[in-house]
């Protein structure tokens, strides 16, 4: 026999801040598109390869940032559509994902056209070139700041909860990882610029593009493999041993099988089949509450 949560088997999964994260995220879209078509503009004006790979970037990043947004939308709108088992806890995983796998795309394509010009070096208008790049280093600054605040709200909380990294909000990290490899490339941009204009060092201007690139790819490499891990059900094996522990001191039960995994920011479900006389509503009694486990069924064979 079985015996699953109880409550009215509502399946919202979404993190505390979930509305709070949307909203920030709006503003960093709004913010990023506008800079976004002054740099490619600019770039192209001024021939500056750093700038063009930029406002490029930043334009992928917009996209990615308003996936983001529709992300968080799309979650509280279906979170308690019955088609999703575990609710819609896991779509800004998804999104995460998605957004990484465009940075590291996009990551090659500034290297690729980075090299080309070491090879074919283009005249370049310093000067204008770094002003543009400032001002997108501002606004980058401010998008950090803007999402920075729930990024660091959660990665706290996570610690507080001995979490770690599986706690928080990967769709608010993948905007947040956005903005910060934008800061970098303009940041990047901004020391070619000065090294060409002050220094005659205008094979600065495409290394540098080199240089972000790979910051850029280790970024997207190191969300693909976290948002993956939780895409795929990978068991939380800490939630698991204090649940195991849990259960192996309640006399004559003995654990036959245990899966915990991420269903939300916080939340996590687990499926425990045990070999006992003892009822399902008794062990489930006796457990109490198992920190952030939302979704507990128990099998009893």
């Amino acid at each position: 026999m079985s015996e699953s949560a109880p409550a009215q088997h509502l399946h919202d999964f979404l993190g505390d801040a979930h509305d709070e994260n949307a909203r920030r995220t709006l503003w960093v879209v709004a913010l990023t598109a506008v800079m976004m078509a002054g740099e490619i503009a600019a770039g192209y004006w001024t021939g500056s390869m750093a700038l063009l790979a930029d406002g490029f970037h930043m334009a992928t990043h917009a996209g990615a940032l308003g996936l983001a947004a529709l992300a968080y939308r799309y979650a509280k709108r279906h979170r308690h559509d019955p088609r999703f088992s575990f609710g819609t806890g896991k779509v800004g995983d998804l999104t995460g994902f998605a957004s990484a796998l465009i940075l590291g795309i996009f990551s090659i394509g500034i290297a690729f056209e980075s090299v080309l010009r070491l090879i074919d070096p283009v005249r370049v208008d310093f000067g204008s070139a770094t002003l543009v790049a400032v001002l997108g280093l501002a606004v980058n600054i401010i998008s950090a700041l803007l999402l920075m605040g729930g990024h660091h709200h959660h990665h706290d909380h996570d610690h507080d909860d001995h979490r770690h990294h599986h706690g928080h909000d990967n769709n608010l990290r993948s905007a947040y990882f956005h903005v910060l490899a934008d800061a970098l490339t303009s940041l990047l941009a901004i020391g070619a610029l000065l090294a060409g204009r002050y220094l005659g060092l205008h094979w600065m201007d495409p290394m540098m593009g080199i240089v972000g690139a790979i910051v850029i790819a280790r970024w997207s490499w190191g969300l693909m493999r976290d948002t993956a891990s939780i895409l795929l059900d990978e068991s939380d094996e800490t939630l698991a041993g204090v649940l195991r522990a849990r259960i192996a001191a309640i006399d004559g039960v003995r654990v036959a099988d245990l899966h915990v995994w991420r269903v939300g920011p916080q939340a996590r479900a687990a499926i425990v089949e045990v070999e006992s006389g003892v009822p399902a509503a008794e062990i489930r009694a006796r457990l109490g509450t198992v920190g952030p486990i939302a979704h507990l069924t128990i099998a009893v064979r």
